[in-house]
């Protein structure tokens, strides 16, 4: 297995639990639901390189038997909605058991316990379609807690009855306060309701097979997961940026499909309306094609609708984050079209500091790309990071900069070899980042080239989206006290996963087995700490930052947790790292009067109110006033923000409200961050002056750069 040693991270892969499941599809019963010779091949592949060549060294036993069990429930039935606590009582026998079943090639208890799931989820929608008949009172003060993850299951079939009952009930109300007739509420309902038994019927041995074997690797570790043959063309695509869709990363969370990330010079990021953490609940093909309700539809079904050809029209809509389950939906037209890469390049920006004769240059960098092919062929003109990056400090030194920021918000990752390519811009010389893999053994990566292409003062802008290559680079800057950084604490990302093909192990067979992706490796920066689990932790932090402790890697409740090794030799630069607290008391001094800084804050605690919560009021004069009350304070923010720009404020009617979030060009959005960090930066080049890097290291053998993905 020397493919072992090959490094590949993707940052922000989309896991997904169930495979693709077509409307034509028939539904498979009971009966079909066994596990195939397959299946037995494939879990017994897995199981030999997790438990030898995975990073993460696991004994598949009790302990971990009890966390696959937890896991595959959760997969299952994570809102706690349809098995009941008998169901648990009854499948507690497996919770200890599972890791021998695993070992002896026995799949038997997963596929028991998911019979009985569909059998539940049968029951459930049933209820639901009798319920939608119910002539709701509407008038009564009551409450429906959608969010249940974190309760236990029901004990008896009357208490799930009421929660399904006020599920139904919340459905009926949602639609009503859209405007929609009682006859197109009843159609509505029913249809979203036999989608989601539709396809759950449909589920085949592969799914279930799928859903246990990735309940089992993520009980391991987040980033480690199985593709069966259909996810694996699905992982492809999402790989390939010639991917014509709108250019989206999406999960399912609960009965929506939500947006994770806006790929950079995708149809969604060019129209400025689909924002990360939105909720897809609609979509509509052509101008005037129907909007079919996706709610409670598999995240596979969804990605099909949404796909399609070049220069097809989709029509999406959506719940925004900022405004909660009872907000407004809104429809998002767009057109389909392949990814931009010219969108994803390297650009620059100057900021001219107020009150002051500070220039500071901006290169903004949403990836760490490479064109692979063209270095390939040899072509000296290949398009690369480091190559654009290069040219753009050229030109912004001859616009008289005083100081640079590397803009890598959202930034999820790339090329490893441009991440080292990058750091020695603007060290000499040195190690750039250290790999440790399963066996202990510890590689350097050193900046491949000597010399300084910018000498000058540096910022580093970082968010908790900013992960893998992007945490790389902002480590080495900051360990080598090269440039301060400024931002959130990054997503703590700090592993390598390489993708296995189970078909090369498994011989005489014509059967495609799926892919494992598995995690290889860690990053450990210069200094000897890890970029994993806590990420980059700026030198000044924003205070957007306060909630990011269930961000990223952190979120997860497995991930690796941070490591140290032996520091790499490596000498900082002589870089005034002492007036970063200088810095950073200005810094604190002037968000407290700054009233842009102060209105952004203030609309980010009204995103976190709405997204935070769990229960919702089924009253529905109540609904009406915290919906008001919530399109009254966006409003607010939104037209406090305009009179900062030297705009007139909006009317007072939720479409002016619903306009505004489309930027025109005499609307262009301010910035706040960038601005702030060119002020920050300006405190420390302040009085100017020429600045001078002293990058010293221990001359020793270079290892070559793989041209590895992070």
């Amino acid at each position: 297995m020397k493919n072992i040693r090959q490094l590949f991270l993707f940052a922000g892969t989309l896991l997904l639990v169930f495979s693709n499941v077509s409307a034509d599809i028939k539904t498979v019963p009971a009966s079909a639901l066994e596990p195939a010779s397959k299946h037995i091949r494939a879990s017994e592949l897995i199981t030999h390189i997790l438990t030898t060549y995975h990073y993460k060294k696991t004994e598949l036993d009790d302990d971990l038997s009890a966390l696959i069990y937890k896991h595959y429930l959760e997969n299952l039935d994570q809102n706690k909605a349809y098995f009941l606590k008998t169901d648990i009582d009854e499948f507690d026998q497996y919770k200890y058991e599972i890791d021998d079943a695993i070992l002896r090639s026995d799949l038997d208890p997963a596929f028991e316990i998911f019979k009985r799931y569909r059998k539940r989820v049968d029951e459930r929608i049933k209820f639901a379609l009798n319920t939608i008949n119910t002539d709701f009172d509407f008038a009564i003060d009551e409450t429906y807690r959608f969010d249940r993850r974190e309760d236990d299951w029901f004990a008896n079939k009357d208490d799930l009855d009421k929660l399904w009952h006020k599920r139904v009930k919340n459905d009926v109300l949602n639609l009503k306060l859209t405007k929609k007739e009682p006859d197109e509420i009843k159609e509505t309902l029913t249809d979203r309701y036999n989608r989601i038994l539709s396809s759950t019927l449909q589920l085949n041995s592969n799914d279930v097979f799928q859903s246990f074997i990735n309940a089992y690797t993520t009980a391991i570790e987040p980033h480690t997961a199985y593709f069966s043959p259909r996810t694996s063309e699905n992982f492809d695509i999402s790989m390939r940026l010639s991917l014509e869709g709108i250019g989206a990363v999406l999960r399912g969370d609960n009965d929506y499909t939500q947006v994770v990330k806006i790929i950079k010079g995708g149809p969604a990021d060019l129209s400025n309306e689909l924002k990360a953490d939105d909720r897809i609940v609609g979509v509509g093909q052509d101008k005037d094609g129907k909007i079919v309700d996706v709610i409670g539809w598999r995240l596979d079904d969804v990605v099909d609708l949404i796909r399609g050809p070049k220069d097809s029209i989709i029509r999406i809509e959506v719940l925004p984050k900022d405004i909660g389950v009872e907000g407004t939906s809104k429809i998002v037209t767009m057109t389909r079209d392949k990814i931009k890469l010219e969108e994803q390049d390297a650009s620059s920006s100057i900021i001219d500091v107020p009150d002051t004769d500070t220039r500071i240059g901006v290169i903004n960098l949403p990836t760490f790309y490479i064109d692979f092919a063209a270095q390939a062929e040899g072509k000296k003109d290949y398009k690369s990071t480091s190559r654009d990056v290069r040219k753009l400090i050229k030109s912004m030194v001859k616009e008289n900069i005083s100081g640079l920021i590397i803009d890598l918000r959202s930034n999820g990752g790339g090329s490893l070899s441009e991440a080292l390519e990058l750091t020695g811009l603007f060290i000499d010389r040195g190690p750039v980042v250290q790999t440790k893999d399963a066996s202990g053994r510890v590689d350097i990566n050193y900046d491949p080239e000597p010399g300084i292409s910018y000498p000058g003062p540096l910022a580093v802008l970082v968010d908790r989206n900013s992960a893998s290559a992007s945490e790389i680079f902002a480590g080495a800057i900051q360990d080598y006290h090269r440039g301060i950084i400024i931002g959130e604490p990054t997503f703590g990302k700090g592993t390598v996963q390489n993708v296995i093909d189970l078909n090369r192990f498994i011989k005489d067979s014509d059967e495609d087995h799926g892919r494992l992706k598995t995690t290889i490796a860690q990053f450990f920066r210069v200094s000897g700490g890890s970029n994993q689990h806590k990420g980059v932790v700026p030198d000044i932090i924003f205070p957007t930052a306060e909630d990011s402790s269930d961000q990223g890697e952190r979120a997860y409740e497995n991930a690796l947790p941070w490591d140290q090794v032996k520091p790499a030799r490596y000498y900082p630069t002589s870089a005034p790292i002492d007036r970063f607290e200088i810095a950073k008391v200005e810094h604190e001094k002037r968000i407290k009067e700054n009233k842009l800084f102060q209105l952004l804050m203030d609309d980010l605690n009204v995103k976190r109110e709405a997204s935070d919560k769990k229960e919702i009021s089924l009253l529905e004069s109540k609904r009406k006033t915290e919906r008001e009350e919530l399109l009254t304070a966006k409003k607010d923010i939104q037209n406090a923000m305009r009179v900062e720009k030297g705009l007139p404020p909006l009317d007072d009617t939720e479409e002016e409200l619903d306009a505004s979030d489309e930027e025109s060009e005499e609307d262009d959005p301010i910035d706040i961050l960038l601005n702030e960090t060119a002020e920050i930066l300006n405190d420390l080049i302040s009085p100017p002056k020429e600045n001078t890097v002293d990058t010293r290291t221990v001359h020793v053998k270079k290892t070559a750069a793989t041209n590895n993905n992070l």
